[in-house]
């Protein structure tokens, strides 16, 4: 076959996936497995992999999509807990004594919040966390999910304590090669990758002071009665306020001390920062900004998610009692991703793993303690305990986490595996 053939070849289930996801409207749960099909028969038939290597990485795709799941569900089970404790309700109380205004909220809680979160786990924990914590809030359950991505930005550079660089472009350079080079400049590994957190700080700190006014003037457009641009660009003095406030101690950080600390410490900063600003009503405008009433929303803004905020027992917690949950959550984050600490390598070095499956090649593994869901999962233990929860109300915040992963985790089943035939195969 031509070079031509085998890139067309390529795009058939990206086009296939796209084709019955948004031209047929077709459910995922229905499209999915046959986009499945679809790649191995192209994988089989034009790439020559045998079914000992699909199956191979089949089921490093099943591995991979059993750590997405639990993230998923230690992050719905926090919240489902929250939520029944009352807790939820007494947050956005406590946001709404703060500013009603849907903007500053995503300033505060999306790209302050949110970025910390980054910078001590990554690998898209913020979105798991932060976009339900917005829906709970009050946010349709899409513009949730579109600012929770958007949090994707400014902060991944550092994010997981650094690991794009210290693991990343260390491991992507490091090499004889790279040493000859460096040797000829007069300069170490360790002076370059410096450099490259300098240079990396610094663009990124002037494009990222921007990201929170862009989040607003999204939402506004897409989620607000009047579709608005400019409602979103309103708020500029307080979004580019709340901008600096991280982007600032954000280059700094990465200037004078090194790839791990930017966005783990530069986000708290800029969150103490903005909302001191937020409570003495600086740098906003006159009027606030909400969404129209949760009846007139269409029904694509909230799917089947139902979130109830009404108190679900006698027991109300204060608001530090209701926000410790996930300042317990940070707390774990940072003490067992840091590697000057045991932790990091006490939770990572016990793994699930299947190595050389079937004698492929392949290999498959889980480190199910090192994953963002077990410190989700012992957050909400926590909470149990520390709101009081009666033993029934947990198990439902446990049943209705369970039941929408059952529904999530059929679509990732087939929708994993895929990705994983997909690059193990060559496509």
């Amino acid at each position: 076959m031509s070079v031509h053939l085998y890139a067309f070849l390529a795009l058939v289930p990206i086009l296939a996936a796209a084709t019955l996801l948004v031209g047929l409207r077709m459910p995922a749960r229905r499209s999915m497995p046959l986009v499945l099909v679809i790649t191995m028969l192209i994988a089989w038939l034009a790439w020559h992999i045998t079914g000992v290597q699909m199956l191979a990485s089949i089921i490093q795709g099943l591995f991979i999509t059993f750590d997405i799941l639990l993230i998923i569900f230690g992050a719905i089970l926090l919240l489902n807990t929250l939520k029944h404790s009352g807790a939820v309700k007494v947050i956005r109380d406590g946001f709404t004594q703060i500013s009603p205004d849907r903007r500053i909220q995503v300033v505060i809680i999306a790209w302050l919040f949110g970025s910390f979160i980054e910078g001590a786990a990554g690998f898209g924990t913020p979105a798991a966390i932060v976009a339900p914590l917005l829906l709970a809030l009050g946010f349709p359950a899409l513009g949730a999910v579109m600012i929770g991505m958007m949090i994707q930005s400014t902060a991944v550079t550092f994010g997981a304590v650094g690991t794009p660089v210290l693991v990343g472009v260390r491991g992507g350079l490091e090499g004889d090669a790279l040493s000859e080079l460096l040797v000829a400049q007069g300069i170490v590994l360790e002076e370059y990758l410096h450099l490259v957190t300098m240079q990396a700080a610094g663009l990124h700190a002037v494009a990222g002071t921007m990201i929170p006014l862009i989040m607003c003037a999204m939402l506004t457009r897409f989620f607000g009665a009047k579709q608005s641009w400019k409602e979103g660009l309103e708020i500029w003095p307080f979004a580019i306020f709340g901008g600096l406030s991280f982007t600032v101690p954000y280059f700094l950080l990465g200037y004078f001390l090194g790839p791990e600390f930017p966005t783990l410490l530069g986000a708290p900063i800029g969150l103490v920062i903005t909302v001191f600003a937020a409570k003495k009503g600086l740098f906003q405008p006159k009027s606030s900004w909400d969404f129209i009433d949760g009846k007139q929303w269409p029904a694509h803004w909230m799917g089947e998610i139902v979130i109830d905020t009404a108190d679900h027992q006698e027991y109300k917690p204060s608001l530090w009692q209701a926000w410790s949950p996930y300042l317990l959550v940070g707390l774990l984050l940072v003490v067992t991703r840091l590697p000057q600490l045991p932790f990091k390598s006490m939770l990572s070095n016990f793994r699930i793993q299947w190595t050389n499956i079937f004698e492929t090649g392949i290999d498959a593994s889980s480190a199910p303690l090192y994953l963002p869901a077990s410190i989700l999962i012992i957050a909400s233990l926590y909470a149990f305990f520390m709101h009081r929860m009666k033993f029934n109300a947990f198990s439902r915040a446990f049943g209705e986490s369970s039941g929408m992963i059952l529904s999530a985790g059929f679509v990732l089943i087939f929708t994993i595996p895929m990705v994983r035939i997909y690059i193990n195969s060559g496509i």
